[in-house]
């Protein structure tokens, strides 16, 4: 077993302190009750805590309910992006039962942290291995350097992202409702954008329940819920509820050596690694057959590290700074190393 991994039965600890009024049980809860009753647990979340906007309260719920079908036969890798939330904020906290569970079952890397603040480039950095000089949540700013959109194409790979509140595919509106650019990366590739055929992978978060039961899964899916489910403008038991309904019916979808890879872009403070990554310190939580059981990896990764695990299991070249192994990666989560979904002659194993 490697130096810096561990199995399950470690110490969990972490509290969760809630900033957003929406926090409150007294404020939240008995509003969420009553509406789930008759509509359902996505219903309750838009209306107990839509956000700080009437838009956003008012927009019609878009999340789907994940329900575990058949275990698909190829392999995929799928991200899930939270917000804003230090790893002791989520894992241990009684606000986040499922992915404690999840993470106690599955994987985590205990030590992940993120680039830096505020949200956009570390979406940016995850994508592309650099913030490419974004240091602000700006929506008319232009991220053109390669990604990993642009590597998958090129090897032949197909890639969608299911982001939450998209009014369409292809749309790029700074905000819709409870969709948020800044947390859309592939939005801010221009090349991406001018071509109709490449935008079209940008696609509604509704799209991905209908792609899982027609085995139209893509090799690699990025996930990003919307503002309220994704803990931005919610609490950690908000964003728990959403991964409770999503992860379960993704999970059979991964195949036999994909993984799910459920990461938060940023926390509240500076803490970092990796020699100039000062984000926060993160929870990030890795789920799929080859992951080991109760896994917990000491060793420090940050985005860029996650990026390099991605582009290792694709057969991929290493983006900017996921070339260098000072990033870490994902690795000692898995059974046999980072599995490899393509052979080095290009084709699928």
């Amino acid at each position: 077993m490697s130096p810096d991994l561990k199995t399950a039965g470690v110490p969990w600890t972490g509290r969760h302190r809630a900033r957003h009024p929406c926090a409150s049980p007294q404020r939240c809860n008995g509003g969420r009750r009553a509406v789930a009753l008759t509509l359902g647990l996505a219903t309750a979340l838009a209306v107990a805590c839509g956000g700080g906007s009437t838009a956003a309260r008012e927009q019609a719920p878009t999340t789907p309910i994940m329900r575990p079908g058949h275990a698909a036969k190829t392999s995929h890798v799928v991200v899930i992006v939270m917000e804003n939330k230090e790893q002791q904020q989520v894992i241990g906290s009684a606000d986040a039962p499922y992915l404690t569970s999840l993470a106690r079952r599955q994987g985590l890397a205990a030590n992940s942290f993120a680039i830096g603040h505020p949200s956009l480039p570390n979406y940016i950095a995850l994508i592309s291995g650099s913030t490419q000089g974004i240091t602000d949540d700006c929506t008319d700013c232009a991220a053109n350097a390669p990604n990993i959109a642009d590597q998958l194409e090129q090897a032949r790979l197909t890639w969608r992202a299911y982001l939450e509140g998209l009014p369409a595919p292809c749309a790029r509106p700074a905000y819709a409702g409870r969709y948020a650019k800044k947390h859309d990366p592939f939005a801010y590739d221009d090349g991406i954008a001018a071509d109709p055929k490449r935008c079209a992978h940008r696609v509604p978060l509704t799209a991905l329940a209908g792609d899982i039961r027609a085995n139209r899964l893509p090799a690699f899916a990025f996930i990003a819920p919307d503002l309220c489910n994704d803990t931005h403008d919610c609490p950690v038991g908000t964003g728990d509820s959403f991964l409770r309904q999503m992860v379960p019916g993704l999970l059979p979808a991964l195949g036999p050596h994909g993984y799910l890879v459920i990461t938060y872009d940023e926390g509240s403070t500076n803490d970092g690694c990796c020699g100039a990554s000062h984000g926060g310190h993160i929870a990030t939580v890795v789920a799929g057959r080859d992951v080991r059981p109760g896994a917990r990896m000491t060793r420090a990764v940050d985005h860029y590290g996650v990026l390099a695990t991605i582009e290792t299991t694709f057969g991929l070249a290493h983006l900017a700074g996921a070339r260098s192994p000072g990033h870490g990666s994902l690795a000692p989560l898995f059974r046999r190393g980072v599995p490899r979904l393509r052979s080095p002659t290009g084709s699928s194993p």
